[in-house]
């Protein structure tokens, strides 16, 4: 494959299997890229720095690799050859780095994407500098893509919704009760996440991590912690490994019964939200019991996890989830039966496998469009080679196929909940970690429920974090929400959303 004489010229890289790096100039940039897409890989992130040292960085995948292309510019040169012609997905991370460094992508589409009048104009948040004091700051005259023609209307939704939800805009193009297109503007929640890593210690950078996106808590500190641990040169006990893969499925586990049971409350059938609810409350509730928290905050810390489990605990885990997973079969062949639910779920927000590769389509959404990626199995880390794991594929696309896929994934969670309580050794759950040398990089990824997170991490001096890249999923899947409501109505969009239940915390840093 093309891809390969760039494997071939580069070097081991800390942290994720499979983890390679390479520099690169302008020129060979692009061509990576390019060669990358030749060989069916996908743009995984893509972020830039412009505070000590200015540089372009891409995060590319492959069935085997993970590949961290570094672009070094000039103190002086801030731009460099943009990718969204290559991968369509690159548009937005683009616009996101440029508006937090300063550092621009050569490409067409230059609109602002996080600021929202958070900070001056003139100001980067990952820039030298602290930011001028300004009178009144304006919001960005954003200029939506519209579609003309007889009879085609705007409706405006959020960024400001009922209920209780995050923020972000919606701006439907409609004739009739047909959607023709859906724009996108998100980055309301500003936390200033990537910033606050550069003002934090790196043996403290995991609890920032976990609050990056709440609902993937243990995936996004397993995957600094394994940046950060791959840095540091050190072993995890075996123990420590199979509690962060019990955490990381128990809360696959509470997201897909949570999600399961909305997407039945939005196609109008409130059974399915009260029952799968009432079982993710249990399974809280049981979780809490054997490992100290409901949504496990701050468990996995570096070298391993926070606390250690009961054996006794552990069996009632595993005793828990075979039950829950019995009453939630229940409820899924109530689904498939439901003359008013299928009729909602099937051919409903259809993104065909060829569309998928075409947005470079993530996690259980792509799985759902017959893309057969998954990094517990493609490229797992320990405990995940050991355990086996069973992708769930559908080649629908429609509602139907992600709700499939969500209760495929649910059956493959209990089982390997039940075989890590069978097969969890003895020994110690934490080891200490060395401070890595100023300049170190790495990466972590891990699955998870949503799809596969990374973190890009380099050290900085005197223990601190030099720059943090988190990357959630939702950066890939949320342009493919644009084209799955397109044909459909506007009253279905709530459903198709839930569907996808993308993060919006996670996509704005």
């Amino acid at each position: 494959m093309a891809i390969r004489k760039w494997l071939d010229r580069s070097q081991p890289l800390a942290g994720a299997p499979g983890a390679r790096s390479i520099d690169v100039g302008p020129n060979d940039w692009r061509q990576v890229a390019l060669d990358v897409a030749a060989s069916d890989g996908r743009l995984h992130a893509l972020w830039t720095e412009g505070a000590d040292r200015t540089a372009a960085q891409a995060v590319y995948a492959g069935d085997d690799f993970l590949l961290l292309v570094t672009l070094p510019l000039a103190r002086d040169e801030a731009t460099y050859p943009g990718l969204s012609d290559i991968f369509q997905t690159a548009s937005r991370m683009q616009r996101a780095a440029a508006d937090l460094t300063g550092v621009r992508a050569l490409d067409t589409d230059a609109r602002p994407w996080l600021r929202h009048a958070a900070w001056p104009a003139d100001y980067r948040p990952l820039a030298a500098g602290e930011p001028v004091a300004a009178g009144e700051l304006r919001a960005d005259d954003y200029a939506f893509v519209r579609v003309g023609g007889d009879g085609v209307h705007e409706i405006p939704v959020g960024p400001v919704h009922a209920g209780i939800i995050e923020p972000g805009h919606f701006r439907f193009s409609v004739v009739g009760e047909k959607v023709l297109r859906l724009e996108e503007r998100l980055g309301y929640v500003h936390k200033g996440i990537e910033r606050l890593f550069a003002r934090t210690r790196l043996t403290d950078g995991h609890r920032l991590a976990a609050r990056v996106s709440g609902d993937s808590t243990v995936a996004y500190s397993w995957a600094y912690c394994q940046a950060l641990e791959g840095l540091a040169g050190m072993q995890v006990p075996a123990r420590a490994l199979w509690l962060r893969a019990l955490a990381l499925e128990a809360e696959r586990i509470a997201n897909h019964l949570g999600d399961l049971g909305a997407l039945g409350n939005d196609a109008g059938f409130a059974f399915g939200l009260a029952q799968l609810s009432r079982l993710k409350e249990i399974w809280l509730r049981a979780t809490e019991a054997a490992l100290g928290r409901r949504y496990l905050n701050d468990f996995v810390v570096p070298g391993g996890v926070a606390v250690d489990a009961e054996p006794e605990r552990i069996a009632e885990l595993a005793a828990c989830v075979r039950s829950i997973a019995a009453d939630a079969q229940v409820v899924r062949d109530i689904f498939d039966e439901h003359a008013g639910v299928r009729d909602r779920f099937v051919a409903t927000g259809i993104v065909t496998p060829e569309l998928a590769v075409q947005l470079g389509l993530v996690g259980l959404a792509a799985r759902a469009s017959g893309q057969d990626r998954d990094l517990r199995v493609d490229l797992p880390c320990a405990p995940y080679d050991e355990l086996a794991v069973r992708k769930a594929v559908r080649n629908d696309g429609d509602v139907a196929a992600r709700v499939a896929v969500r209760f495929d994934e649910l059956a493959e969670s209990v089982r390997l909940v039940g075989a890590i309580a069978a097969q969890l050794p003895s020994g110690g759950t934490r080891a200490d970690v060395a401070v890595p040398a100023a300049g170190a990089t790495g990466i972590g990824a891990v699955e998870s429920w949503r799809g596969p997170v990374l973190v890009g991490l380099r050290a900085g001096e005197d223990g601190m974090i030099g720059r943090c890249h988190p990357h959630d999923p939702s950066w890939q899947n949320w342009p493919a929400l644009e084209y799955a409501i397109i044909g459909n109505i506007v009253p279905d969009f709530p459903l198709i959303n839930k569907s996808f239940n993308l993060s919006y915390s996670g996509h704005d840093l």
